[in-house]
Formats: structure tokens, sequence, C-alpha cells
């Protein structure tokens, strides 16, 4: 009996394919597809040439289809193929022009917003939330069948979906399974990795070697940042040494489900049971001079209790948080913007700073205070925050 197998889901915007090779009969195509009259000729087309790469005569499919795009499908007829015959080729998708963009490691990561990485409907419209970060995540979202389904999505959003600016994030599985991960991520201008239950610096040297090999392979010179998240005990205890193995390393995050979990105890709002880690974390990040990245806040329906947990956040030194629907994205943003008073303290303190440096003064003084040089820096820092929030003009230092 030939071997069938089925890929992808029977949901919007996504795709299921169930396909059977055969020895003979040629290719046998049905399709049903709620845009079959608009797009059903131009669907056949691009299958049989997916089909023509790979080599493959004699199959047969059956494509449901609720409207996926080309991208999603390809990747869905790639997963299937591969299971039914490992040799073919990779399919690879060329990176649309939208997409090749990098970016700098101390940009803003106020959000960072966790998409499912075998769900496409989730992902099509994400970068309109304007977060931060982009999370394509191989790891907890994708059940243990569906990770190899899962790498194909991934590969092909990275290359083929405009994310509107967002920083482009892959969160992949915990090692030795998550090197392999890097394949599908590493060469389509991914722009950062987030690494699970990270415990160690050996685990991201492990990680920064198999970069560097696919970019040498690929010929890619652009830097892939690192984010670490902290899940345990132990990583709690090594956060340091992790936020220090690599100058690609540019934030911790920490991940308190799992990190309660290790403890033995129920993680709460009010968080008294993780204090000590988060603040542990913060420590350690900005010891490395690294940003800090706090976890989710799985309660999506209590806006005002994400507000308070934003607020607690930043007091103890975050720089962001992970999030995991849209409408955290605003009040995070909103959360770790500076408030007036902040803005104004810090405006005048770095004018008091620009003025000593025309004066060529080594001695800063605002009004009858003395400032330091870790002063101004927190000042600087507090403008740079107004700005990302849309508080103060990118041209403040002129404005004076």
């Amino acid at each position: 009996m030939d071997q069938m197998v089925i890929t992808g889901n029977e949901t919007g915007s996504d795709c299921r394919i169930k396909a059977e090779l055969k020895k003979s009969g040629g290719r046998a195509i049905h399709l049903n597809s709620k845009v079959e009259a608009l797009y059903g000729k131009q669907i056949l087309r691009k299958v049989n040439e997916q089909l023509d790469f790979y080599g493959i005569e004699h199959v047969s499919l059956d494509i449901h289809d609720e409207g996926a795009l080309e991208f999603v499908m390809a990747a869905r007829l790639e997963a299937a193929m591969k299971q039914l015959k490992p040799s073919i080729k990779e399919y690879v998708p060329e990176i649309i022009a939208q997409n090749k963009y990098h970016t700098e490691k101390n940009r803003p990561r106020r959000s960072r917003l966790y998409l499912p990485g075998n769900s496409p409907k989730l992902m099509l419209n994400a970068g309109i939330h304007k977060p931060d970060g982009l999370i394509l995540d191989l790891e907890d979202a994708v059940a243990p069948a569906k990770k190899q389904e899962a790498r194909y999505m991934v590969r092909n959003t990275l290359a083929s979906l405009d994310l509107l600016g967002a920083e482009r994030m892959v969160r992949i599985n915990q090692l030795p399974m998550g090197l392999d991960d890097l394949n599908f991520c590493v060469p389509y201008n991914v722009n950062l990795i987030l690494l699970p239950k990270c415990e160690s610096a050996d685990q991201i040297r492990q990680v920064e070697n198999k970069i560097i090999e696919i970019q040498k392979l690929n010929n890619i010179t652009e830097p892939v940042w690192l984010m670490p998240i902290i899940e345990s005990a132990l990583g709690v205890i090594k956060a340091f040494e992790i936020a220090s193995a690599s100058e690609h390393v540019v934030a911790l995050a920490i991940g308190l489900e799992d990190y309660t979990a290790d403890l033995g105890t129920l993680r709460t709002n009010g968080g008294q049971e993780s204090f000590y880690a988060r603040s542990a974390l913060v420590n350690a990040a900005k010891a490395a001079g690294i940003q800090a990245i706090d976890s989710v806040f799985s309660d999506v329906g209590d806006m005002e209790a994400l507000a308070a947990n934003v607020q607690v956040s930043k007091s103890l030194g975050f720089d962001g948080m992970g999030c995991i629907h849209p409408r955290q994205i605003k009040v995070i943003h909103d959360g770790y913007a500076p408030e007036d008073k902040e803005v104004k303290k810090a405006r005048a303190i770095c004018f008091a700073f620009f003025e000593a440096e025309k004066k060529g003064l080594g001695v800063v003084s605002l009004g009858s205070k003395m400032i330091d040089a870790p002063v101004v820096k927190r000042a600087l820092h507090t403008m740079d925050m107004a700005v990302q929030a849309g508080k103060i003009s990118a041209n403040w230092r002129e404005e004076e």
C-alpha cells in the first residue's frame, strides 16, 4: 500500500493537502478552493511547477484550500512531499524586497508578539499592530508532530510575508533540535533568534557556531542577534554567564511559566514568587550591557492588570516584555514610555550636559546639584524612549 500523508489545516488562510505517491498514472490533482473561480487555474499551475521542480510525475493530491496565499500552499506541499520523498530538493522562496532589512543591537524591544509557527492565519496581518518584534514560534506553540511542517511555514513567512518593519524573530526549539531549526531561518533574513530554556554559555556558543556556519555557506554578512530565554532556577543562577557569552546576545528574556513550574509554585499577578528571578535577570543583563525583557502576561482580557504589571516591570528595570495578543501591544508601549515629568527632568539634564560640553567643562551642574555620567546616560535613555513613544520629536536636541 502506498504511503499517504496530510499536511496543513482546514482553517482560514490555510490549506490541507492529502498526498500519496503513485508508481504510475501521472498526476491526479483534486482542488477544492474557496477562491477557485478566481484563482483555480493559477493554483494548479503553481502546484504543477513545484512538482516539476521536485521531479515528481506520479502523485495523487487532494487540496482543500481556505484561501491560502501562495507561500503558505508551497510550504504545505513541500512538507508533504518531503515526508513522501525525503531526497527532494528544497523549494527555496525568494526573499521579497520589503524583508531585506536589518536591525541594530540596541533597537527598541518593548514588545514582541508571539505567533505560532504553524498557523499562517495569525501571521498575515500581524505587522499592522506595530509591535517592535514578531516571533515566529517553533517551540511551545507547535505540536511535536507538526514541528517539521512549521519549519517550512516559518521559512516561507520570513521570505515572502511583509512584516512591516517589525524585528523578525524566531524562537527555535530546545537544543539540539533547535540547531536544525536554524537552517530554516538564518538564510532568510531573520534578525534575531530566541533560545528557549537557556542554562549555559555553551548553549549560546553552539547556536552562534551553527549560525556562523550557515552564514558562510550563504555569503551572509549581517549579524543575527540572540535573545536567550531564562526559564529555570539554574538559568537564573547562570544569567550573567549567558548574557556575556557573545557580542551577539542583545537581551535576556525571562519565561515565568516554566520558571515557576521549575520552582514548584504557581505564578500570580502579584509576582512575589518571581521577584528574585526578575531582579537577578535585570541585574545580569545590565551588568553585561544588554536589554532585559520581561515575561508575557497571560490574561489577555485584563488590560488593567497588564498595565499594573508593566509598571512593576518598568520599575524593576526591564526594557520590554512579551505579548500573546495584539491588544496588549499599546498597553505595553504606553507603560514603558516615560512620563511627562520624567521627560522634562531628562531634557533639563541633557541640555545642562550639552552646555557644559560646549564650554569644555568637566563638571556638569543643574541648579544646585552636580550631575555625573550615569545620570546623564539615564537621561539620554529616557529621551530615546520618549522619541520611540512619540512623545517628543526625534530632533529634540535642536529644539532648545
